[in-house]
């Protein structure tokens, strides 16, 4: 039987961090749905940001993303964050966006847009270094189109030179997460495209570089537990962007598609003693909020996580060992099952009420008036990043 006393206390402590741009305007490649109150600025990102960890108890840093949250001071940005009772998460880097970038940015066949992309990464770092910020995020949409456009080996010598001399600038307490994604926008070949070839690249350069698993950046089916766990083994797994997908890479409410997924996950987690904040694993939501409320919506979304926390910490890892050693298929089958049907919200509640939050974060947050109030202070709100 799970321990219930340090079942709530790793609940308690675990931190999930919230994006910038899930608090701005969005939408589908056709259509940017504006909304009222959303962010016009940083600092309005973070002011939301901070709202959601008052509910939640549990998302004290917000991730930015260069250059959609470039200001003048950054110093000025991380006290304002710490007076809202944030901190600043990982930098997120953007080559994916400017016209010089349509034939890759750091794997491009031109120097001079490689020398771009390159400094933009560097520029991250020294971001980084004003916020105290210990998490450089890459992601790069590199890659080409039709057979024969690009020398495929040549590009991934073109992307590790880009990666080394960006790991190499990084600060004594700074580590890179490199992520992949299967395709988009890159059609028939992308240069990062799976955890492979992120994990590659990672033990090339070494132990501060490490794999982000996008939980919709993968074919269909894919085991993505199975790559929880063999990075986990390998000491390779930096951090998650979590979301959800039907079809391809969708951004909707981590949760949303496949609890059951998201469960299954956070068991490897918990297998691994990877829960508490100290391992380092960074559980960040990466998300689109295209119809829905946005703060709201990620308050459901951490919900949904610390759920499927509450569920995977509640697995009886004794009963499900022993099953699992005699060979009993069916009964190692319903260990595990046992846990993930358990309602867990009352544990949850019990432990926001332990912790003087509200138990339920979402009739909290309609009744604080903070969406009211936003809708009524801010008039014209910031795009979320990308173009309609």
């Amino acid at each position: 039987m799970a321990d219930l006393a340090a079942v709530k206390r790793a609940l308690a402590a675990q931190r999930i961090e919230t994006p910038s741009w899930a608090y701005g305007n969005s939408g589908t490649r056709f259509k940017v749905f504006a909304q009222q109150g959303v962010p016009r600025n940083p600092e309005e990102k973070i002011a939301d940001a901070a709202a959601v960890h008052r509910f939640t108890g549990v998302a004290p840093t917000v991730a930015l993303h260069i250059p959609w949250d470039k200001v003048d001071d950054y110093a000025a940005l991380t006290r304002y964050a710490a007076d809202q009772g944030v901190g600043i998460g990982a930098i997120n880097t953007n080559v994916f966006q400017d016209d010089d970038y349509k034939l890759g940015s750091v794997t491009n066949p031109d120097p001079g847009i490689r020398r771009k992309a390159t400094d933009h990464l560097l520029e991250a770092i020294d971001i980084m270094d004003q916020t105290g910020s210990q998490d450089l995020k890459l992601w790069f949409s590199d890659g080409i189109n039709y057979p024969g456009q690009d020398d495929l080996r040549t590009r991934q010598d073109r992307l590790a030179a880009a990666l080394r001399e960006t790991y190499d600038r990084l600060g004594e307490n700074q580590r890179m997460l490199l992520e992949y994604k299967l395709f988009e926008p890159a059609f028939y070949a992308t240069d990062v495209p799976d955890w492979g070839t992120s994990y590659a690249h990672c033990i090339e350069l070494g132990e501060r570089a490490t794999v982000c698993i996008d939980t919709g950046h993968h074919a269909p089916s894919t085991n993505i537990e199975f790559i929880v766990a063999f990075l986990l083994r390998q000491g390779k797994l930096g951090a998650f962007d979590f979301n959800s997908r039907f079809y391809a890479d969708d951004d909707l409410m981590v949760g949303a598609a496949d609890p059951f997924q998201l469960f299954r996950i956070m068991y490897e987690i918990v297998r691994a003693d990877a829960l508490d904040p100290a391992y380092g694993i960074a559980f960040m939501l990466d998300q689109c909020h295209n119809i829905e409320r946005k703060i709201p919506a990620i308050i459901r979304s951490v919900m949904n996580v610390q759920e499927a926390t509450a569920k995977a910490l509640l697995v009886d890892r004794d009963a499900l060992t022993a099953a699992q050693n005699a060979g009993d298929v069916l009964e190692s089958n319903a260990v595990f099952m046992d846990a993930y049907n358990t309602d867990v919200r009352p544990l949850l509640a019990e432990v926001r009420a332990d912790n003087s939050l509200d138990p339920d974060p979402i009739a909290a947050y309609k009744r604080s008036g903070y969406d009211e109030k936003i809708i009524a202070d801010r008039v014209g709100g910031q795009q979320a990043g990308w173009g309609a």
